[in-house]
């Protein structure tokens, strides 16, 4: 039985310090966070519009553009990462599979370019 504690135990610290670092960022929120926040921090923000306007309102397609400019970026980041670390075993199937994947991306990118997504007013 003594043995079996003293396997677990490194598992029963583990769990117990993130169990207290869990407890503790979930109570300091509350005990450090600033209580009168100004009209500024209570606006409207990344959206372009107050929150609690009608649902059905008109606003500009830009947002969507730059949402999917961020889905390209973000894209091609991770899956470039894995693909450098393994591309002396892909060969010329894994080169040019990947310069496909880039093309298409870039196509995207384009569109975003051509549409002015990259220039905000």
């Amino acid at each position: 039985m003594n043995a079996v504690v003293s396997d677990y135990l490194p598992l029963i610290i583990f769990i117990g310090v993130s169990l207290a670092i869990a407890a503790a960022l979930l109570v300091a929120p509350f005990l450090l966070a600033y209580k009168r926040p100004d009209p500024e921090k209570l606006s409207a923000y990344e959206c372009g519009f107050n929150a609690f306007d009608d649902a059905r309102m008109k606003f500009d397609i830009r947002f969507y553009l730059v949402a999917i400019l961020f889905i390209i970026f973000d894209l091609e980041v991770a899956f470039l990462f894995p693909w450098a670390i393994t591309f002396g075993d892909l060969g010329w199937y894994g080169f040019w599979s990947m310069m496909i994947f880039l093309a298409v991306l870039t196509v995207g990118f384009v569109y975003e370019w051509k549409k002015g997504a990259l220039e905000w007013d």
